[in-house]
């Protein structure tokens, strides 16, 4: 139960997040005060302060992130830091604008990652999608399993992704945690659409008044719950079938138990009768 309910949550935390950020609440930046001293004295695109990339990482980053500017004109910048930061500092360092994406990597605010977001950024990729980003990759269970190294790494190729697609409105890819709530509310909209379909009268097999008087219930629960999240974030069809059979299952497993249940106390009122 404890390992179920550690798959979930993220899940969870991230839908909570995203309807926070409909009504209203933003990406609360990483505080921070001026200290240009602790600002290389060399152009680079990764200041690692708090020491969360290898050498190698670091390197590889920094040549990424430069080609990645030459090709495109987007300038994604990424700072770490812990009990050292230069703050505002990076802002005329880096000549930040509106093209600018700036990723601050700081464990102490609970989530790892921050996004500060260029206007011309926001133009592609709505503000649910950065909410998304960060609840994704910067979560204490991504972090833990995955490091924070490949947080950030997980991050940027995201938004890269995205970027030379020309936008995105959801982060690409499925994690795992995403598709087992995708397929409870799949299971759970099979559950309606078989309880629904059970014959209230005899001579039926089927009975499709309510199913269609319920269908507004359970194609919630399977078409926009269960597959939209698949169909906007991954081309993989094996969610897709995954989720299609845990329905259909769900619903003649729930059909069942009404014939069971419901339809034994029916036959045997008749013979009472």
């Amino acid at each position: 139960m404890g390992r179920a309910w550690n798959a979930v949550l993220p899940a969870l935390v991230s839908l909570l997040l995203v309807l926070a950020c409909w009504l209203g609440v933003g990406i609360a930046p990483a505080q921070a005060y001026d200290n240009p001293d602790l600002l290389p004295d060399h152009p680079t695109p990764v200041i690692d302060l708090a020491k969360a990339l290898t050498d190698g990482q670091r390197i590889s980053l920094e040549e990424n992130l430069t080609r990645f500017e030459a090709d495109t004109g987007w300038k994604l910048r990424v700072l770490t830091q812990y009990d050292r930061t230069p703050g505002q500092a990076v802002k005329d360092f880096w000549n930040l604008d509106e093209r600018s994406l700036l990723l601050v990597a700081d464990e102490r605010g609970g989530n790892l990652l921050n996004f500060n977001v260029g206007d011309a950024l926001f133009a592609l990729m709505p503000r649910t999608y950065w909410v998304e980003l960060q609840t994704r990759f910067g979560n204490q269970y991504y972090v833990r399993d995955n490091g924070q190294d490949a947080a950030i790494v997980d991050a940027l190729a995201a938004v890269e992704i995205c970027l030379e697609r020309g936008g995105c409105q959801v982060v690409p890819g499925l994690p795992r945690e995403q598709w087992l709530l995708t397929l409870s509310t799949s299971m759970l909209g099979g559950l309606v659409a078989g309880f629904a379909s059970y014959p209230r009268k005899e001579g039926r097999k089927v009975e499709w008044a309510w199913v269609l008087l319920l269908s507004p219930l359970w194609l919630i629960l399977f078409g926009a719950l269960g597959l939209g999240p698949i169909l906007t974030r991954t081309n993989d069809l094996l969610p897709v079938a995954r989720n299609t059979l845990a329905f259909l299952g769900a619903a003649l497993g729930a059909y069942l138990i009404a014939g069971a249940t419901v339809g034994k106390a029916r036959l045997k009122d008749a013979d009472q009768s």
